[in-house]
């Protein structure tokens, strides 16, 4: 065997000096293991022309080539640079090749789970690839033996690998398009004079100037004169060695034109590609021009595909609700349709009516109804749902709108645009709010006292102005659950009192660039009937589409939240501050800010509380509730409620959360920030080599640390919170005394090593042993065995503890069952 018994990396530097000398194989591309570029240097960059897996030993080829696919599309390589023109795979006796682009639309996949691992061969995403290598193995076969097919994988590296570098520009394609924009971006843009704020005021993009470059010749000649799909779609059109508003699309700046600033730059950019795109991929680029516009204006505009699997359940939850002959009995409108995808599958096109803000999505739909689909041309049209009047409507929804008995025979079936005022960003003080977001339209003016906080969201407007304005209709809706639970929306449940007749839940990360880890519902509501929402039993299905069972959503508006719970803990008197409590939110995603530090000003906007020796057992209650049951989509939006008083009397549940919380990894505090009050041993216990600063802890635990009653008691008030610090000592479940002991061998493994801080926490050992990256973040392992033995001992204890501590969290009531 040619490279037999090395390493990989060995092994990838043979393969890379035997067979691609000619090329540079020394470059890292994300974490593909092998990559082959030209050696010389192009004024925009080396395109790469394979991309390759390596293995040791003797390897099934398409599975190779499996987790070299899952690798890139995990990473998303391919939209932070060009593809290259073969993919590879080799181990020690063999290599093979796949063109790029008999793979390339796997990576498009709507419904295409990419966090599993790639080395995972159970998962159905590795069996759906390989199916799809061995096929194409089977019918064009690029496999090659190092040693009794080297002349022939000579012949192929020179007159494939090689010439991918001489074959001109790169055709463009539907894969291909988003990456050359991200780079157009860079080179392009600025050389065009244009004052960009001024046309996305208009609603004009660069995207538009980028589509107007592609659909040009070799001869810069705008090729859309005999295609009035594209001429109808396009908002900027190439122009006289410039470029000009397309006539129509927009009056006041029709006439308007802007020309290149720097000419060279525009050519020598588009010398590397050939224009116009591919002619089977056209029709998708335009079709899908949404996915050049930026996250921000997406999220305005509501350009997100519904996966289909996700409408064709939903139209049967609308059958199961309104009957069987329900699209022969009742109008249809979907008042946010984009190109129309929700209405795939729909057969009565004289019941239907589509509209959408943008005209090119109502010109794109119109060309799906010249190429089959089932919709009237005349009753697609544009309409600004948050702005426009209703008489702009077409005059037949007009009649049925203005008609009572008709209106409750109109279903508003709709995924609507979700623009948010705050996301993970912003809570976590590296992003901006997006306040102005939503706040700019008619219909947030004219309802804003009416829906509060969570009208300042473009879907909560939709159906606000459907409720008030097109009363008795069915809404049909895809949305966050928050609409139901958040505290924000308090008041847009208030106003908007209707019968919620179905719900189903479904993973948001399902949908079309959008990411999280929370749940998307499909609602049907009947707007007829006037009722406040209390709580519905809702199907489940998994992102594969396979039902999971049900699950009952509560509303919280009437109830106090466990933050409500947790301020009651403060100013006691007589106090001595002991640490701080970061709590944002009462829901399960904001459980990554429920932490513990020594002091409020390590944070840039401190919200939570001061733990002190009068609150400690209420702190450590709320974190361990907080963090013992894991985050799921599922459950991300369920609220912590404010408790019943049963948790008052139930002691073991105080000590065990107790234990949680002074061994969860959430417990931040660190000797560097502030005295260290959190060691829960003697310094006798773990064989410190000096006594601690501090002996809070093992005081609190061992009951020699009872607060006084504070002056302001009175007599007549229930004190049960003071009593429950009157225990002597603290007695441990058989759970926390695991945790407990082997936290102990954890402390007295660090007191035997060289160098250390007398007073470490538990977050100082972690980071002693475990060390930082180049960017500052602790590492997730070690390389001290030992610690990585004694570590995960502790984690599995802790897990055994959050478990026993689970049931009581709903048994007390800080969540509904």
């Amino acid at each position: 065997m040619k490279y037999k018994a090395i390493r990989e990396e060995e092994l990838k530097n043979k393969v890379g000096g035997d067979w691609f000398s000619a090329f540079d194989t020394t470059e890292i591309v994300g974490n593909i293991d092998f990559c082959v570029l030209p050696r010389e240097d192009a004024l925009w960059g080396r395109p790469a022309l394979l991309w390759a897996e390596a293995k040791t030993g003797d390897y099934d080829v398409a599975t190779m080539f499996v987790q070299l696919i899952l690798t890139i599309g995990k990473a998303r390589t391919f939209d932070k640079t060009l593809p290259p023109a073969f993919l590879g795979a080799f181990d020690f006796k063999k290599i093979a090749f796949v063109p790029y682009v008999s793979i390339q639309d796997i990576f498009y996949i709507n419904d295409f789970d990419w966090t599993v691992t790639p080395s995972n061969q159970s998962t159905k995403e590795f069996a759906l690839i390989k199916n799809r290598i061995e096929a194409i193995l089977k019918s064009d076969t690029h496999l090659y033996d190092f040693e009794k097919d080297e002349k022939e994988l000579s012949f192929f590296i020179k007159n494939n690998i090689a010439k991918a570098t001489e074959a001109g520009k790169i055709k463009i394609d539907k894969n291909n398009f988003i990456p050359i924009y991200l780079r157009w971006l860079d080179y392009v843009k600025p050389a065009i004079d244009v004052n960009w704020d001024d046309l996305k005021k208009a609603s004009i993009l660069d995207s538009d100037f980028y589509l107007a470059d592609l659909f040009v010749d070799d001869h810069d000649t705008q090729r859309i004169e005999d295609d009035t799909t594209i001429r109808d779609n396009l908002f900027v059109i190439y122009e006289n060695q410039g470029y000009k508003i397309a006539k129509g699309n927009l009056d006041k700046l029709w006439d308007a034109s802007f020309s290149i600033r720097n000419k060279e730059a525009y050519q020598q950019f588009w010398k590397r590609y050939k224009r116009p795109p591919l002619t089977e991929f056209q029709e998708y680029i335009i079709e899908r021009r949404d996915l050049l516009v930026p996250q921000d204006i997406r999220e305005r505009k509501g350009a997100f595909f519904t996966p289909r699997k996700w409408v064709e359940l939903s139209q049967k939850y609308l059958a199961d609700v309104l009957g069987e002959d329900w699209q022969d009995e009742y109008y249809v409108w979907d008042c946010a349709a984009g190109t129309g995808n929700l209405l795939a599958g729909l057969t009565n096109k004289y019941n239907i009516w589509a509209s959408t803000l943008d005209q090119a999505d109502v010109n794109a739909m119109h060309d799906r109804i010249g190429h089959g689909a089932n919709l009237l041309d005349s009753h697609v049209f544009q309409f600004d749902f948050l702005n426009d009047e209703f008489s702009k409507l077409p005059q037949g929804l007009q009649d049925i709108i203005n008609d009572e008995n008709k209106r409750k025979k109109l279903v508003v079936y709709i995924n609507p645009p979700y623009a948010e005022a705050a996301s993970l960003s912003t809570v976590s003080n590296s992003g901006t709010n997006k306040t102005d977001v939503a706040v700019t339209t008619k219909v947030y003016e004219k309802y804003k006292s009416n829906i509060g906080i969570g009208g300042r969201e473009l879907f909560v407007q939709f159906f606000t102005r459907i409720y008030a304005e097109i009363p008795g209709a069915v809404l049909a809706e895809f949305s966050k659950l928050k609409i139901l639970q958040a505290p924000n929306f308090s008041a847009f449940r208030t106003f908007f009192r209707s019968s919620l007749e179905k719900l189903l839940l479904i993973p948001a990360y399902t949908f079309d660039n959008v990411k999280g880890n929370f749940p998307i519902g499909f609602f049907i509501w009947n707007t007829a009937f006037n009722q406040e929402f209390k709580s519905i039993e809702s199907d489940v299905y998994g992102a594969d589409g396979e039902f999971l069972g049900t699950k009952r959503i509560f509303t919280t508006t009437e109830i106090e939240s466990i933050n409500d719970w947790l301020i009651t803990t403060r100013n006691r008197g007589n106090e001595n501050k002991i640490g701080f409590l970061s709590a944002k939110g009462s829901d399960f995603q904001n459980t990554n800010f429920i932490f513990i530090i020594n002091d409020k000003n390590q944070l840039p906007h401190p919200r939570g509380t001061w733990i002190t020796d009068r609150n400690i057992l209420e702190v450590s209650i709320y974190l361990a509730v907080r963090h013992c049951i894991e985050a799921t989509w599922l459950n991300d939006r369920d609220q912590f409620l404010y408790p019943d008083d049963s948790w008052k009397a139930d002691t073991e549940f105080q000590n065990d959360c107790l234990m949680f919380t002074l061994f969860d990894n959430s417990n931040n505090i660190q000797s560097k920030c502030g005295v260290n009050n959190w060691i829960p041993f003697t310094a006798d216990e773990v064989n410190a080599g000096d006594k601690f600063e501090s002996s809070f802890m093992t005081d609190f635990l061992g009951g020699r640390i009872t607060p006084d009653k504070p002056a302001n008691v009175s007599l007549f008030e229930t004190d049960a919170e003071i009593g429950i610090y009157d225990q002597t000592p603290r007695q441990f479940s058989a759970e926390a005394k695991a945790v407990l002991d082997s936290g102990r061998e954890l402390w007295k493994y660090y007191h035997v090593q060289k160098d250390i801080n007398v007073n470490a926490s538990l977050y100082d050992i972690r980071e002693h042993f475990q060390g930082r990256n180049d960017q500052g973040r602790m590492n997730a392992r070690s390389t001290d065995a030992h610690y990585t033995e004694l570590i995960a001992s502790l984690r599995q204890n802790l897990n055994t503890l959050a478990s026993k501590i689970a049931p009581k969290v709903y048994e007390h009531g800080f969540l509904k069952k």
